[in-house]
């Protein structure tokens, strides 16, 4: 008898284990609030995905092992406390994916509404960049300044080769936008992604951005150059980008 009740022990063991288990525990840290979230979220949902696949593994495994030797399959019996038990672990198997999905995706630095937009643009301790997508470099402009950068080559002319610079520790909005075709910006490392659209204006709002420089790409195919589209990121301590958005040509924010 304690044979029998050995594998679906283990596996549930391994399962409850493998619950607790983060996948991104080893990591040396985020980048950005946004990056959390994402990880986060994954890292639970990853969890769950784990420990689903083992038990019913397990079940099978344990199953196919346990009859064997049968020669006849015989019918199913209907069994009501089995029907119960799948249809409640379904049912708190999606409420944990919804909850999960929720606290991360309920926050304004996965996705803002405009009141959130609004509120982060009016905290005065805030920053605002406004990202306009052009075939094929960026515009960068700062609120607050006048200092509009350029990075990137059109028409087989480059533009500029100046930074997407932003403050470290500091609550940043981005404002994307685009002069001629889709484009999207994307920051992976900084899990950061938006559609930059003609005629209309999209924003991220992130936080806890940790200095240090990061690859910026457009991720949607815009034209033939579309592979040029690259660009760097610089995240500066917060009095290194007021002295840079006040004097960029005698400030240095890194190469």
């Amino acid at each position: 008898m304690r044979g029998k009740r050995l594998v679906p022990v283990l596996v549930a063991g391994i399962a409850v284990l493998v619950a607790f288990v983060d996948p991104a525990a080893a990591s040396s840290g985020y980048q950005s609030a946004t990056e959390e979230l994402i990880r986060n979220l994954n890292s639970q949902l990853v969890a769950a995905a784990i420990t689903i696949t083992l038990l019913v593994e397990g079940i099978l495994v344990y199953t196919v092992w346990k009859f064997r030797n049968a020669d006849e399959a015989k019918p199913t019996k209907e069994n009501r406390r089995l029907e119960i038990t799948w249809t409640v672990a379904t049912a708190v198997v999606l409420l944990f994916v919804g909850v999960s999905a929720y606290s991360a995706m309920g926050t304004p630095y996965l996705l803002s509404s405009g009141d959130d937009v609004q509120a982060a643009m009016a905290n005065e301790d805030s920053a605002t960049v406004t990202v306009e997508g052009v075939q094929w470099y960026w515009n960068y402009d700062y609120a607050g300044s006048n200092v509009s950068m350029s990075s990137g080559a059109g028409n087989d002319t480059v533009v500029g080769n100046q930074p997407l610079v932003l403050p470290a520790d500091t609550e940043v909005t981005i404002q994307t936008e685009s002069n001629d075709v889709i484009h999207a910006f994307h920051a992976p490392e900084l899990g950061l992604k938006m559609d930059a659209l003609p005629g209309q204006q999209n924003h991220l709002v992130t936080n806890d951005l940790d200095e240090g420089t990061y690859q910026l790409y457009c991720a949607e195919f815009c034209g033939a150059g579309h592979s040029k589209m690259l660009s760097k990121i610089h995240v500066v301590d917060r009095d290194t980008y007021d002295a840079y958005i006040n004097d960029p040509e005698n400030v240095s924010v890194g190469a």
